[in-house]
């Protein structure tokens, strides 16, 4: 089956995940996640994605953000392989790139999904299987955003979403609401959700919200229903 064209909508929030080539190792030690990192900083301004959390897994990313525009998503990940590709080589004396050659998205329905898709971005402890991995992040590492989120550090190029800032008036009333939604695991329904939409390239919402993100980008957002399409009654009837 022909591979659907990837399309991202300006200004709504997208999940990436881009994994390591047939599951090898992306990130060996906090070198290599503080190297990511540096990358994603800069290529995220220089492309004008704003990034809203950020899981760095032993064998792949995981990104909650947002483009102000159709190819900046595009932009930021190509500059991000060439930046971290080149210092992952020259650390570790290796040849060619530890990444599937494309990266995964999807565009998401804000009001439902943020908050989980935040959380399953950010509750990745770089160790063992990603795609299994229900660890929750005490927040003092810097495997991913969480530390942030929960005050324990600042990342001042981190982009707080309003759905983010809707969970408490002040900042600390926003650490202590987002330390009890991470207090609760995500469901392995969620998860599958996220990363099935994710991989596939399938909006992240209700249908309604996959028809209307069709009818912006061009191309259908869900999957195409199983078995042979019914038959008109024209067609039933031996008229055509």
């Amino acid at each position: 089956m022909a591979r659907l064209p990837r399309s991202v909508v300006a200004g709504l929030p997208h999940v990436v995940i881009h994994r390591g080539l047939t599951g090898q190792d992306v990130f060996r030690d906090d070198v290599d996640r503080l190297a990511y990192r540096q990358a994603l900083v800069q290529a995220s301004r220089d492309a004008g994605v704003a990034v809203h959390g950020y899981g760095l897994c032993r064998d792949e990313v995981r990104l909650l953000v947002t483009p102000s525009a159709p190819q900046a998503l595009s932009t930021m990940m190509q500059s991000i392989g060439r930046r971290y590709v080149r210092s992952f080589n020259q650390r570790h004396g290796r040849n060619g790139t530890p990444w599937e050659g494309r990266f995964r998205s999807t565009v998401i329905d804000a009001p439902d999904w943020f908050m989980r898709c935040l959380q399953y971005a950010e509750t990745c402890s770089g160790d063992g299987p990603s795609d299994i991995d229900p660890a929750l992040l005490a927040g003092a590492d810097e495997c991913s955003s969480a530390g942030h989120h929960l005050g324990l550090r600042i990342d001042e190029w981190i982009t707080e979403h309003a759905l983010f800032w809707a969970i408490g008036n002040t900042p600390f009333d926003r650490e202590v609401a987002y330390r009890r939604v991470l207090a609760h695991s995500l469901s392995p329904r969620d998860i599958e959700a996220v990363r099935s939409a994710t991989l596939k390239g399938w909006a992240l919402g209700s249908p309604a919200f996959a028809k209307s993100i069709e009818v912006l980008t061009g191309r259908r957002h869900e999957p195409l229903a199983r078995g042979r399409p019914a038959l008109s009654a024209k067609a039933a009837r031996g008229e055509i």
